[in-house]
């Protein structure tokens, strides 16, 4: 820890932004639940720790629920990642959003002393044995949840017999599948409970409040081939330029994972300038265009109830992106080759609503397979979704009940 903690701040002192960020909130960050502390008037603390974004989608259904369910509880989120608490610091279903205080044992001990907590709840990878340690000695529930085990993880390794041992620290481990349970059983975890992953709730959720997006829907009227592809990176775009040089009867619908002006240079040399911005379109520049790139963010969610076909990007590098976003409006979906490690993209899968690819050859084949095939894939799609929800309910009725 305290040589990640050098390496962090070195990082900082030679102008890594992301690396500023963290250490800057990380510094501050007791210094500010010290202060909210005496504004808690007697109210007990439940606390929610999320790394990032994508941790904090899992965990959100579940704070929303705590709002709701026990208003006279006060609800501190932390995260570790710069992008995650810069995304939802205003988020207004907790009372409290600050970076996780760096975990050495004296930060750890001095934040719980500080704050009356009733429970504590980590999503999905959060292990911070000096937090871990400190819930313990005061005697607070923590609960671990939208949590997976493979073999391949540090604590199933012959040498990492000490970092399991923090498993069994947990009051209750929420698992999204049976052979994460098992596992964790075989190595005498018991406290373990098969509750899915919170993130179909989610996704429902936000089907249900998806936004009108006027430009987006005068886009794809008349048109019966739309494809959105959403969290693009550069090898993706690289294959989706050709696609659609040899698909004239498709529109495309293109939101990059980045919208710096780099990755924006790099999608117009690719496109050669043949498509409209988001932020620059209007009803009449909208005629005759095919490409319409989204350059702003919040709204991939909402876009892919305009298509008939998802891809999403990712998979060509450390793993894909958010499937469900898509499935959920009853849509095939085509996604790259690292895909291994998401247990609901291999779900999608098997129930026949998606379709991995390993190069041009594959895309364009299983794009033109999705298209010709929307109606039964998306129906697969829709089931898959709806059939792996209710996560929020095992996981709230077993921790307040």
């Amino acid at each position: 820890m305290f040589i990640y903690f050098w390496i962090l701040r070195l990082a900082a002192l030679l102008g890594h932004k992301k690396a500023r960020k963290l250490v800057a909130g990380q510094g501050r960050a007791l210094t500010e639940i010290e202060a909210w502390s005496k504004e808690l008037n007697g109210c007990d603390v439940l606390w929610v720790h999320a790394a990032s974004v994508g941790e904090f989608e899992q965990a959100r259904p579940i704070i929303e629920r705590l709002h709701a369910e026990l208003p006279f509880r006060k609800i501190l989120l932390t995260f570790f990642s710069p992008s995650g608490y810069e995304l939802r610091k205003g988020y207004a279903m907790v009372d409290k959003v600050v970076y996780l205080p760096f975990a050495t044992r004296k930060n750890a001990r001095r934040m719980l002393d500080l704050l009356p907590l009733e429970a504590a709840v980590m999503v999905k990878y959060e292990f911070w044995p000096a937090y871990l340690k400190a819930l313990q000695a005061k005697n607070v529930p923590t609960y671990l949840i939208s949590a997976i085990f493979r073999p391949s993880q540090l604590f199933f390794r012959p040498w990492g017999r000490g970092y399991r041992k923090l498993l069994y620290k947990f009051d209750r481990i929420f698992v999204q599948d049976t052979a994460s349970a098992a596992l964790l059983k075989e190595y005498g975890v018991d406290r373990v409970e098969v509750a899915g992953d919170t993130r179909f709730d989610r996704v429902l959720a936000v089907k249900n409040q998806a936004k009108e997006l006027p430009i987006v829907k005068r886009f794809v009227a008349g048109a019966s081939k739309v494809l959105v592809a959403g969290s693009t990176w550069p090898k993706d775009e690289e294959m989706l330029v050709r696609y659609m040089e040899e698909r004239d009867d498709v529109r495309l619908v293109l939101v990059p994972h980045e919208i710096d002006k780099w990755h924006l240079h790099t999608i117009f040399k690719y496109f050669e300038g043949r498509y409209l911005r988001y932020s620059e379109a209007t009803e009449e520049k909208l005629q005759g265009c095919r490409v319409l790139l989204v350059d702003t963010i919040g709204v991939l969610s909402s876009i892919y109830r305009y298509g008939n076909v998802a891809y999403v990007g990712g998979g060509f590098g450390v793993g894909i992106h958010n499937t469900l976003e898509a499935a959920v409006y009853g849509m095939p979906v085509v996604f790259g080759p690292a895909w291994e490690k998401f247990r609901e993209a291999k779900g999608l899968i098997d129930a026949g609503a998606a379709i991995s690819v390993k190069n041009y050859k594959d895309l364009a084949g299983a794009l033109d397979c999705a298209f010709a095939d929307q109606e039964t894939m998306g129906q697969k799609a829709n089931d898959y979704v709806r059939s792996e929800s209710g996560a929020t309910e095992r996981i709230y009725g077993q921790m307040f009940s």
